[in-house]
């Protein structure tokens, strides 16, 4: 598959890591580092426009190493990137550690996922077929 993108930043365009990775590092776009105090959230420009094909979607989701090591999270993860948007792509990070944490040019802040979507048609019914499940919520399938 291939992606159109327009990259207005200093950093490289994102690629992945390896070859099985499933998601692109992204990289802050800042003209001077950022500081997150405890539960501040901002949203970080990354400087990258992208087009899509219809029927997909790029998710922003959070780095593992990032959260660990920072405390630092993608705060409505994952965040869809639409087929149609063509504005700068933006990740709204929080800090949930106890400490302030700063975000420097250039630092790979989240990861994009490509993924494949289909639209729905949702048919408003009476009554819905039963299931084993039912309604069981949360927990409702664990090991008895």
């Amino acid at each position: 598959m291939k992606i159109n993108i327009v990259n207005k930043s200093n950093n490289p365009i994102p690629g992945y890591s390896t070859d099985h990775s499933a998601g692109m590092d992204l990289r802050a776009n800042l003209t001077e580092a950022k500081t997150l105090k405890t539960l501040e959230r901002i949203l970080i420009p990354t400087g990258l426009f992208i087009e899509l094909p219809v029927g997909y979607e790029a998710q922003v989701r959070p780095r593992s190493g990032l959260a660990l090591k920072k405390g630092l999270s993608v705060l409505n993860t994952p965040g869809t990137i639409d087929a149609d948007y063509r504005g700068e792509i933006g990740v709204i990070l929080i800090n949930l550690s106890n400490e302030e944490v700063t975000i420097e040019n250039g630092e790979r802040i989240c990861q994009m996922v490509i993924a494949k979507h289909e639209q729905a048609e949702l048919i408003q019914v009476e009554v819905l077929n039963e299931t084993d499940r039912g309604a069981g919520g949360f927990g409702s399938t664990g090991v008895k």
